[in-house]
């Protein structure tokens, strides 16, 4: 279950009349769990309470009781010996009059309120369901009550106004929602005069059975477009004459509502009952979003971006050098009045804003720094000199550009009260400024330079309606000179595989004539590339969340060289970390934030997100490093480049054997046997054959193999002569001359790599980033390496060791990228480029050691398969420290001790290698490779 299913099930439960015996099971039941479960619960087997309640093992204690008696039973079951031994995380007593509870982990204050008000407090419980929430997310309660009732009420007006939902009428569906939710603000914000105004009006002037609901609504929008003194020659009748002329683009145009059925306008005045003072700008746009948008409202309720993610974005961009120039000003009248000229010039541009949720927290916390230089020059009631106008986006859907410019309103007058008070944030309100500054478009093919113009120029709006109207191209004079653009945002990422035809010629219309893989980039690309022309004539400073991929692999040559070219380079970076939302079952995608600027400035700095695995908590580690380069790694802006060969006395690494054979040369167990071989025979043509998956998860699978002297013997078998002769028509078919001329030695794979008597170290081509190491594997002779996986051929073992090192997992999971979330290893980019020290015969014999310890820790788990030992919650003790004196062994050759982290060990890595790719031998060989 998502939140907002959750909390729909819990305000549910409180309008039902209280039943003592059954609360616990409901609560326990509107936070996911299943019948069976609770089943078991009411049947006695799983409940383990002694205090005639309900224990939940690792979850909750729950107990009802006598009227008055809530707070002794919460200490009841505090001090509970069997909420001890089921390690219950929560605790909850409720009498059906008052309501508290306790979560026994953490130090977040007990909750104590009244039971009808308890699904306020829903979010406190949501780890019940599996949700790993942060503090954000529990005080968002109201955002998703209202986000909910928002969604009831919008699938139920489409119910009976299916034409509202058709792309003809979406936009006014849609804007008419964005109407709504500013009157419910309004109403409870003093801003319509009257508590719960619009509300009431509705409730009396509409009639119970809904017929006139639509009418009641058009009138008070159309008041709310007319000014004061214009009303009585526009008709506006008298009830609804008390409603302030809000004008702003808001409710101009079409006043049309769409018609109310009982049951629709019976969620409206639910909606309006809500306490909408609590709404969060900051993050209720990106939800409200999901409400009018088809594909997103099956996910309704994961829509929350955490706050500490944005800061991570906006705080080194710019907010943490204005919080530097307040601390350094202090109390000096001059320093602090030029920190609050520079603010009010500062535009943040987001091509990609969604709703809102980078603009209005940059908007909240350049307020913040604003208010403290107003309260330190004695000037509190000042009011800001920040301009919404400067908080600039673009949006495809038109829902979501209409929300984020309401949000921003929102914010405005949040930040007006809090540091004004109600009285000045009231009287400075209304009428709204008509200037939008958010523009509904596709990003990637729109003019940025004059959505967002140079400093000293900018853009007119000649459109009436401007709430929702799209900038023109007429340039003014723009009195903004010497002001600052910071360009930041959330992009989408769409791997290259999932691109529609339309995103592709998105990028195509940007990087066609730049390069010529550009097919390859993933879709966030376009946007770092389009900030990087912009920034060719402004001075900005970029800043975008991305998936590492672009950081990774193939993508890193095609699309790096271009940002660098075009004068920028990497200011500051946050290394790989996971982007959470409010899913249960979606643990965030992981991405980096990169930060881009031109010119170059001095300082680069490197955000690194440390893990304490006791302690299950991250910490962030920041560095000032010299040079960031496209890989996130501190060091030249070096591109590792594919190599025909591996450096210094490395084994050579191949691909194993194609059979191209239509399958008739590939064998399950139950084929080999009904080959009906003799011992003789099979020992001869039959071969266990390993790819990636069976070498990874232990599948049996094997293959014939005839060698040239043993061909006729072979064929006068007939299962066998049937089989090749399968292969030779196969080939023959084929539309490639290559394959064709296979056809003549159709006993034989197509691509023939070994002799079937080598060794072979095997290195399956794609394996699961759940892995602490790379699985890599030793074959015995006469055992055939697949395609599927590469090889080194009769290798010394200690090639092995390094393979299986932690050292080497970092540099594959860097310069070769990944497929989906799985590791993509490549042999010319991942073996061939892998920086090595010299190897003393020494160090060679401890790496042989450290292979062999590795194999025989395998060996004494037989027959457990590599992907169960290797299973990162059940690795083997005994093979987790071979493969620790392995990485011990070899990061002493390197630096003569171990790395402290994988960015240390990424750091040393690009440093060999930039030593080694640049000797003249191998820049050669590297040149002749790259164009191979």
């Amino acid at each position: 279950m998502n939140a907002v299913e959750i909390e729909e099930a819990i305000s549910a439960l409180v309008e039902r009349p209280f039943d003592a015996e059954e609360f616990p099971y409901a609560f326990l039941e509107a936070f996911g769990n299943k019948e069976t479960t609770l089943k078991r619960l009411r049947k006695g087997d799983s409940n383990k309470s002694d205090l005639c309640g309900v224990l939940q093992t690792n979850n909750i204690h729950i107990a009802t009781c006598k009227l008055g008696d809530v707070t002794r039973t919460l200490e009841a079951l505090k001090a509970s010996p069997a909420t001890v031994r089921a390690k219950a995380r929560f605790v909850l007593a409720t009498d059906g009059d008052m309501f508290e509870a306790e979560d026994l982990t953490s130090n977040e204050a007990p909750i104590s309120c009244t039971y009808a008000d308890f699904p306020n407090h829903f979010g406190f419980f949501l780890p019940l369901a599996g949700i790993t929430t942060v503090k954000q997310v529990r005080e968002s309660s109201f955002d998703i009550r209202a986000t909910s009732r928002l969604n009831r009420l919008y699938l139920e007006l489409l119910k009976d106004n299916p034409e509202w939902g058709t792309a003809q009428r979406r936009h006014d569906m849609n804007h008419f929602m964005a109407r709504l939710i500013f009157c419910f603000f309004a109403e409870d914000t003093e801003i319509f005069n009257g508590s719960r105004a619009f509300t009431s009006a509705v409730e009396t002037m509409s009639a119970k059975d809904s017929a006139n609901t639509h009418e009641v609504i058009s009138t008070l929008f159309r008041a709310m477009n007319t000014k004061a003194d214009e009303r009585a020659a526009a008709g506006v009748p008298r009830w609804a004459d008390g409603f302030p002329y809000v004008n702003g683009g808001l409710f101009s145009g079409s006043t049309d509502v769409p018609r109310f059925s009982r049951i629709a306008r019976s969620y409206l005045l639910h909606i309006g009952s809500l306490d909408w003072k609590k709404i969060n700008p900051d993050i209720f746009g990106s939800m409200i979003q999901a409400v009018a948008d088809d594909d997103e409202r099956g996910a309704l309720g994961m829509h929350y971006t955490s706050v500490p993610n944005i800061l991570k974005v906006l705080n080194p961009l710019f907010l943490d050098d204005l919080r530097e120039k307040l601390e350094e000003a202090g109390d000096n009248a001059r320093m602090l009045l030029n920190l609050r000229k520079r603010m009010s010039k500062i535009r943040v541009f987001d091509p990609a804003c969604g709703s809102g949720n980078f603009l209005v927290i940059a908007y909240k916390e350049m307020r913040a720094i604003e208010a403290e230089i107003n309260q330190r020059r004695d000037e509190a009631d000042r009011r800001t000199e920040i301009p919404l106008t400067n908080f600039r986006g673009i949006e495809l859907r038109d829902f979501p550009a209409e929300i984020a410019r309401l949000a921003l309103i929102i914010a405005e007058y949040q930040c007006d009260v809090l540091y004004r008070g109600q009285k000045e944030a009231l009287r400075d309100f209304l009428p709204l400024d008509a200037q939008n500054w958010i523009t509904c478009g596709n990003a990637l093919r729109l003019d940025w330079l004059s959505i967002c113009p140079p400093t000293g120029t900018g853009v007119k709006h000649h459109a009436d309606d401007l709430f929702h109207s799209p900038l023109n191209q007429a340039q003014i004079d723009f009195e903004n000179e010497g002001g600052e653009t910071y360009i930041c945002g959330n992009p989408p990422y769409r791997g290259s595989t999932w691109q529609t035809d339309e995103q592709k010629d998105d990028l195509k219309a940007i990087f066609d004539g730049r390069c010529k893989q550009w097919k390859s980039l993933d879709y966030v690309s376009g946007w770092f590339m389009k900030a990087a022309d912009y920034g060719r004539h402004t001075p900005t400073v970029i800043a975008f969340v991305s998936t590492n991929s672009i950081c990774q692999g193939q993508q890193v040559p095609i699309l790096w060289p271009l940002i660098f070219r075009s004068g920028h380079e990497i200011a500051f970076a946050h290394t790989s970390f996971k982007w959470a939302n409010l899913a249960s079952h979606n643990a965030g995608v992981t991405v980096a934030i990169i930060g881009l600027s031109r010119p170059p400035i001095a300082a680069r700095r490197l955000f690194d997100e440390e893990r304490d695995v006791r302690r299950g908590e991250a910490r962030m580690a920041v560095r000032d490093v010299e040079n960031i380069n496209a890989y996130l790694v501190a060091g030249a802006n070096i591109v590792v480049e594919k190599r025909g060969r591996p450096f210094g006395d490395l084994a050579e690494m191949d691909f194993g054997n194609k059979p191209v054979d239509g399958g008739n040369l590939l064998l399950s167990l139950d084929e080999v046997e009904a080959l009906a071989l003799s011992d003789s025979q099979r020992k001869r043509f039959v071969r266990r054959i390993y790819g990636s998956a069976e070498f990874i998860r232990g599948l049996s699978r094997f293959c014939i193999w005839i060698k040239d002297q043993h061909l006729q013997e072979a064929l006068d078998i007939e299962r066998i002569a049937q089989r090749v002769e399968a292969v030779r028509q196969m080939r023959l078919a084929s539309t490639k001359a290559a394959t064709r001329a296979g056809a003549g030695t159709a006993y034989r794979f197509d691509e023939l790599r070994q002799t079937g008597f080598e060794t072979a170290i095997i290195v399956p081509s794609v394996s699961s980033e759940s892995r602490s190491f790379l699985p890599v594997g030793y074959c015995e002779p006469g055992t055939i390496v697949s395609n599927l996986a590469f090889a080194l051929y009769n290798a010394p073992l200690w090639n092995l060791a390094l393979i299986a090192s932690r050292v080497h997992l970092v540099w594959i999971a860097t310069v070769c990228g990944k497929l989906k979330t799985d590791f993509r290893y490549s042999n010319t980019l991942g073996w061939n480029t892998f920086p090595v020290p010299t190897l003393t015969e020494k160090n060679k014999a401890d790496l042989t050691r450290c292979a062999e310890d590795i194999l025989l820790a395998r060996e004494a788990h037989y027959p457990a398969t590599i992907a169960d030992l290797y299973d990162p919650d059940a690795m083997p003790t005994d093979l987790r420290e071979a493969h620790e004196r392995n990485d011990e062994v070899l990061e002493r050759i390197y630096i003569g001790r171990r790395f402290k982290n994988d960015t240390e060990r990424l750091e040393k890595l690009f440093e060999l290698y930039t030593k080694m790719a640049a000797a003249p031998s191998n820049a050669t060989k590297a040149r002749k490779a790259a164009t191979a």
